[in-house]
């Protein structure tokens, strides 16, 4: 870690601010406005720290820094790369395209305005282009089985998310709760796919009629998925892809609820943690 956090002194950053920024995450997701965040993500130099083992793809934690105007402990983000070369083939997903469906996912996810999935971009690095995305701090002190069985607002939001997705692993591991008590969804790789593929622990309102709150932000997304959404999803997913989420969008404000697990395939992931 020595080496790249050094390899940083040319920008203004010393190594206890960057030890900070590695170790205590001072610049991640809920700290850090998304304009600048973005901004750091995009034009900054990532420097990866480490690997990150228990990810089934190749998961590296870096720190991004020198993409704000002035340098100093501001100029600096921890994040997550995740490299295209890196990806494990699948037999239902087309070979390197998980990085780009991340991207994607954050795409609609801010349409939404719901801020679900962390700020992520697509970029060069170290290991070739591949997903960078702001780190994500948990509030260590909420039980994930607790929490994927409560009723709580935000998890709905994502349930509702996750099916305009089609997000075919959204396990209780890729929900993280904030200290401020935002819950925020993150390995969005699995997504998009044109069959139904919908696979999640979030089934609690099963079946339960859309709020008003919902329809009109499944409609807006609706709307802007006929201009600036497409253009924003057309890099990064294919035509079919994109029609079969304006698809999905459509059968949910007809029947006006959240889906049903269909009884056909599997409905959990496994492991569903």
């Amino acid at each position: 870690m020595t080496e790249e956090i050094d390899a940083l002194a040319g920008l203004g950053l010393t190594r206890s601010e960057m030890e900070a920024a590695a170790l205590a995450g001072r610049q991640v997701a809920g700290r850090l406005d998304k304009s600048t965040a973005l901004q750091l993500l995009r034009e900054g130099e990532l420097i990866v720290v480490g690997r990150l083992m228990t990810a089934s793809n190749a998961t590296f934690f870096a720190i991004v820094a020198g993409g704000a105007p002035d340098p100093g402990p501001s100029n600096f983000a921890s994040c997550v790369y995740k490299p295209t070369r890196g990806e494990r083939p699948l037999y239902d997903f087309p070979d390197g395209t998980l990085a780009c469906r991340e991207v994607a996912a954050h795409a609609v996810s801010e349409a939404s305005g719901w801020d679900i999935v962390p700020p992520t971009v697509m970029r060069d690095g170290p290991f070739g282009e591949g997903m960078v995305q702001l780190w994500v701090e948990v509030d260590e002190s909420v039980d994930i089985g607790d929490l994927i069985s409560s009723d709580n607002p935000a998890l709905r939001r994502i349930a509702v998310l996750d099916t305009v997705l089609n997000n075919a692993d959204r396990k209780g591991g890729h929900l993280l709760p904030l200290p401020d008590g935002r819950i925020l969804g993150i390995d969005n790789g699995l997504c998009f796919a044109v069959e139904p593929k919908l696979r999640t622990v979030l089934w609690r309102w099963r079946g339960q009629p859309l709020t008003d709150d919902e329809c009109a932000v499944l409609s807006d997304l609706r709307e802007q998925l006929a201009g600036v959404l497409r253009q924003q999803l057309r890099p990064l997913l294919t035509a079919h892809e994109v029609k079969a989420t304006a698809r999905r969008i459509d059968d949910l404000l007809a029947s006006g609820r959240l889906p049903r697990p269909d009884r056909n395939r599997p409905a959990i992931p496994w492991p569903p943690y």
